[in-house]
Formats: C-alpha cells, structure tokens, sequence
C-alpha cells in the first residue's frame, strides 16, 4: 500500500534532466525544493505557477535546494526573477561560492553543464529544523554524492526528501571521488543515515517516490560495495552519466561537436588521465558512445547522435 505524503505537500516528478520539484503549501507559506536544470526554467516557472493557483494563488515564498547541482538549482535564477521577494536557502558549504559565483569551483564548468548565476538569502544548517506545510522538517547533513549535500525529514509522516543521496534503485555520481577526494565512505554514512531515520516514503531527487527504503538501501549499498572494491567501475559510470546528461539537454549532436565539448569538459580528462590513460583518448570516447548505444541510451545516425 502507498504511504500518504502529508496533504500540503506536492511531488513534481521530472525527467532526467531537471531533478523533481517538490511544493509546499500552508501557513508557513509555499516553497519548492529544487529547481531543475536551466533549459527547463520555462517549464519550471509554468508547473509552479500552476502549483500557487491550486493553493493560495500567491507568490512563491521559499526556495531550498538540497544541493547545488545543475539540475537541482538551475531554475532558481528564473523563479527569482519571476518572483523577487522570493527567499532562496541553500545549504552552508558553498556559500562563499555563490556570493562570489565561482562557476568552476561549483562545478558547473567541470561538468560541461550551466547554471545562471542566483542569489541566497539563508542557510539549511544540518542539524536545523525548517517549516514546510505547517510541518518540522528536520536538515541532516548527506555527504557523498555531493560534499555539502542535505537531506529533509518529516518524523511525524517519516517522509524523507533523499536528494541524490538515495535513489530507488542507486545513487548519484560521487562527484569527490573524481577530484580525487576520498568520499565513498561518506556516502555508505549517509546511507546509515537514512537507514536510521526509516522513512516510510522516500521522495528521490529523479524518479517516483517510494515505500521500500530497506530495498533501496540495500541495493545502494551493493552498488557502492562495487565501486569500492573497483573504483574504475566507478569512473566509467561517471563517464556514461556526464555523456547523458549532456545528450538529455542537446537531444541531438554531430560527434565532431560532441568531440569538441568532451575536450573541454575537464571532469573527462581527469577521468581518462585517473583511470584509462592506458587506453588512447579518442577511442576511449567511442567505447563510451558503444555502450550508450547498446544500452538503448542512444542511437547513432550518421554523423550524429540522438537521445533516446
């Protein structure tokens, strides 16, 4: 049976591309925790409006973002604008970065991805509690996937607002770990974490909600037994998911354009020089592109490459 979310409270659930969106509605006021990619900001702006006419018919009060991730923050700088008394909270570990928008240190040119420059207003302070639809939602810190990452827990309904730290069935790239950093404990500690707070729904970053946490978990944590035991493993999955994101915003490329943006996209060459310096650049691409296409994540036409 399909647990109930508490009644002022609202799953958009998104493609790929731009993380779900979730809305509050209630005496504290509306707010939306993340906001997508920036190519979807159109879309962002028209399923919040229509979100505001089903409750108050007001203006969006509170932004939150659980990380800073491209398609969890991109589509803060439009509802800004759309709304400019608007509030933004953000958690604390990038804050300087924001104020002074440092686009590479928040790992926006790394990642070949973009995200128009926004302002905050307040920080989500782990250990913190903040008020969404006339509930308390508790803000525990979710190192792993993202170093600064949060994660948002109503004990009352045991609703937990997982971010990329928990999936149901995986997780999101432990970006760290391609940096060199060492993070794939932190991420088996969130997911302790998670395990201790036994949400009964789960409202992932990308795909529907979920009851069975157990399962999840436990399939999280065999996928990071794996890339603990191979990080290699890892850094090819990372590999594949940079290729698909780009290709989810693009939806077609020519290879020579694609070539071109992976030689300036500097999470590849980290990648490569890490893991597969052995294997000459260029045919380490194709590889990739082999197995986007057998696995039904693209398709080739020619010269170009088109989303699946």
């Amino acid at each position: 049976m399909r647990q109930a979310l508490p009644p002022t409270m609202a799953v958009i659930q998104r493609g790929w591309l731009s993380a779900n969106g979730v809305f509050f509605a209630g005496r504290a006021g509306t707010a939306l925790v993340d906001t997508g990619y920036c190519t979807h900001a159109a879309q962002t702006l028209a399923l919040v409006r229509a979100a505001l006419a089903g409750a108050s018919g007001g203006p969006l009060g509170r932004i939150l973002n659980t990380h800073l991730h491209s398609d969890h923050c991109g589509g803060n700088a439009a509802l800004q604008a759309a709304w400019p008394e608007v509030q933004t909270l953000i958690p604390p570990g990038q804050a300087a970065l924001v104020r002074g928008w440092d686009a590479d240190a928040l790992g926006y040119i790394p990642t070949g991805q973009d995200c128009p420059r926004f302002r905050y207003d307040a920080l989500l302070e782990p250990g913190t509690t903040v008020a969404l639809g006339d509930r308390a939602w508790q803000v525990h810190a979710a190192p792993g996937h993202d170093p600064h990452a949060v994660l948002l827990f109503e004990p009352a309904s045991r609703t937990l607002i997982s971010g990329d730290a928990l999936w149901e069935h995986g997780f999101g790239v432990v970006f760290p770990e391609l940096e060199g950093a060492s993070a794939f404990a932190d991420v088996g500690a969130t997911l302790d974490l998670i395990e201790r707070l036994a949400p009964a729904t789960v409202v992932p970053g990308h795909g529907a909600a979920f009851t069975d946490a157990a399962r999840a978990l436990g399939a999280a944590r065999r996928r990071l037994d794996g890339f603990v035991r191979e990080p290699r493993r890892h850094a090819l999955y990372a590999a594949k998911v940079l290729l698909k994101y780009k290709l989810l915003e693009w939806q077609r490329i020519g290879l020579p354009a694609l070539r071109a943006w992976v030689q300036a996209t500097p999470y590849f060459g980290l990648l490569h020089a890490r893991h597969f310096a052995g294997e000459p650049r260029e045919a380490w691409l194709e590889r990739l592109l082999d197995d986007l296409a057998g696995s039904g994540a693209l398709r080739r036409e020619g010269g170009m490459l088109v989303n699946l």
